[in-house]
């Protein structure tokens, strides 16, 4: 059951477009999983495309695009970030809420413009070097190659837009929300070099906290600022003001907020952080971000998603947004095309998905790492074992030994987005550690605070957490046939162990049954949502899936917070010590099971 969509000004919004037919029902959120702060373009010359643009953070590849032609299929084309050359500061930021913010993608003169900001939250507020704001362009988004290189331009800020006024002169508007401010500032720029001129402030928004996101629109007239304003969490709202001037002084929309679920019961909350665009029969359109958390704030696992909502905006008026839920009703919609040319799959669809990792390189195109990847810690289908993918460990665990960067030496981790509120992960593992401490499992991945791992790893037998004496859940001692073995010799252990600012249980670790260890026997590694609020680990044998066993089942609560949302993926790594024994994935599959909408 859906929550009925509000469906405010649609109405009256039908005397002010074109095309007009049997209104639409689509559903939200149209890009689920870790995809917010989305930007989104209308290209008629090309092929009559939309193009929409997220942030990353701190996965890498970064910036990823979507393009769709029906506003219905939406496909990732590639991203913007994807070469180390471009941008080698993202190896180098700490903190997990580091990394790119709030992408402004924009067309212009037969080329694809896309202003962002790397934040690097170790910094101080009022540190120029924190917000390293950033110009990249392209002919052919299509095309990674065609992405430049960063120019770079000084703000004290974030939420950069590039702006062409009709005279010809170029604007960077931007925001900042804390020592300094809060406010949204402009300067002329040179988009070539990044060269600005003075900034000033043109609007301080409402009054609530973070004025931010800012995106100017010219329509009949008038100068459009579009913002967010309360913080990206469950009072987050958006905002309007208008000037006959660029440069303001810019009235407030006297309906603010335009768009928000504050205060409601509505399972989408957070809404916030928009772009306006139109079709080619001139019906407006939306995107905002969003949680499906619900007021409670405590289980949204996928973190925040791109919604899209149906706008009026007849002439000279304010625009009027339908307001967010699952089910939407909304302009009629182009006539539905899927032969975007794209690299990864469609972001929407509730395809299953089942990788080989065939060789050559490179690696599906939607799977990501965090910061900058060590190439070669990464091979698809080595000689030794077809239809694998062997993973180097890397010195540093997800958490990390020191801080929460990768530094030069990176994390040997690989992953792809929870994208379905229930689903099933699981991958095959043929791994045979030989030094203590070398591990390799499965994860849910946060950040590098919050993140809940399942892995084998070499331990003496009775000094792991929770071992002693332990078997496997469900196992009687004749299967596990260990006996009583020799204490502190070094075997192989299942492990859960989590990391959160949110309390999560402690670790546990069990020693392997001996019958699991038969030479050239492989383990199933799975995770899958058991519901909305929690996780449940499991492993067995290969073809054995009766002797699977659950390790954990856990909540999720400790993967909903800040900037991001979770990647489930495979790791590898020695934990500081100097093990070298590479793990074998195989059988990679994610399964979508059911999408909560309400």
């Amino acid at each position: 059951m859906f929550l009925a969509p509000l469906l405010l000004g649609l109405s009256a919004c039908a005397s002010a477009s074109r095309g007009h037919g049997q209104n639409s029902t689509f559903y939200n959120p149209i890009f689920p999983g870790f995809y917010p702060d989305p930007s989104c373009i209308y290209v008629p010359e090309r092929d009559h495309t939309f193009f929409c643009a997220s942030s990353s953070f701190n996965a890498f590849p970064g910036i990823p695009i979507h393009a769709s032609k029906d506003l219905q299929n939406w496909k990732l084309i590639g991203h913007v970030l994807n070469r180390k050359e471009q941008l080698p500061r993202l190896a180098e930021t700490n903190r997990s809420t580091s990394g790119i913010w709030a992408p402004a993608l924009r067309f212009h003169d037969d080329t694809f413009w896309l202003v962002t900001t790397l934040v690097d939250d170790d910094r101080p507020q009022e540190d120029f070097s924190r917000w390293d704001n950033i110009i990249f362009k392209a002919k052919d988004p299509y095309n990674p190659k065609s992405w430049s290189n960063a120019v770079h331009f000084n703000f004290t800020g974030y939420d950069t837009e590039p702006f062409w006024d009709e005279d010809g002169k170029v604007y960077i508007t931007g925001a900042h929300a804390w020592h300094v401010g809060p406010y949204i500032q402009q300067a002329e720029v040179n988009l070539d070099t990044g060269a600005v001129g003075e900034w000033r402030v043109i609007w301080n928004g409402t009054g609530g906290m973070a004025p931010e996101g800012p995106h100017i629109y010219r329509k009949d007239g008038w100068y459009y600022l579009l913002a967010a304003e309360g913080g990206t969490g469950v009072d987050h709202m958006v905002t309007m003001a208008r000037s006959k001037s660029i440069s303001g002084p810019y009235e407030s929309n006297p309906g603010n907020p335009v768009l928000t679920n504050a205060n409601t019961t509505s399972y989408f909350q957070t809404v916030g952080h928009s772009d306006l665009f139109h079709d080619r029969n001139g019906n407006w359109w939306a995107v905002a971000l969003s949680t499906r958390s619900g007021p409670e704030y405590l289980h949204y696992p996928m973190g925040r998603e791109t919604v899209m909502t149906a706008v009026s905006w007849p002439k000279g008026e304010w625009p009027t947004f339908t307001p967010i839920s699952g089910e939407m009703s909304g302009w009629p919609m182009p006539p539905e095309q899927t032969d975007i040319r794209g690299v990864g799959p469609y972001v929407n669809h509730n395809t299953p998905e089942h990788l080989t990792f065939p060789p050559p390189p490179p690696l599906p195109a939607h799977l990501t790492h965090w910061r900058y990847p060590i190439p070669s810690s990464y091979t698809p289908s080595p000689l030794s074992h077809p239809n694998t993918l062997r993973l180097t460990p890397s010195r540093l665990n997800l958490t990390a030994l020191n801080g929460n960067y990768a530094g030069p030496a990176g994390q040997t981790f690989i992953a792809r987005r929870q994208q379905h509120t229930l689903f099933s992960y699981s991958v095959t593992l043929d791994f045979t550690p030989s030094t203590a401490d070398e591990e390799a499992g499965v994860t849910a991945f946060l950040t590098q605070n919050h993140h809940l791992d399942m892995g084998i790893v070499l331990l003496p037998r009775g000094a792991a957490a929770g071992a002693a004496a332990s078997l496997l859940p469900g196992l009687s001692p004749e299967e596990e046939g260990e006996g009583e073995g020799k204490k502190g010799e070094l075997i192989p252990h299942v492990r859960f162990r989590g990391e959160s600012y949110i309390a999560v249980p402690k670790a546990v670790a069990y020693p392997l049954p001996r019958a699991w260890r038969r030479p050239g026997g492989k383990l199933v590694l799975e995770v899958r949502a058991g519901n909305a609020s929690h996780y449940v680990f499991s492993v067995g044998p290969e073809g054995r899936r009766s002797e699977r066993r659950t390790v954990m089942e856990v909540s999720n609560e400790g993967v909903s917070w800040g900037f991001t949302g979770t990647l489930l993926g495979i790791y590898a790594t020695s934990n500081g010590g100097n093990g070298t024994t590479p793990a074998y994935f195989s059988d990679w599959r994610y399964t979508p099971v059911e999408q909560f909408r309400d």
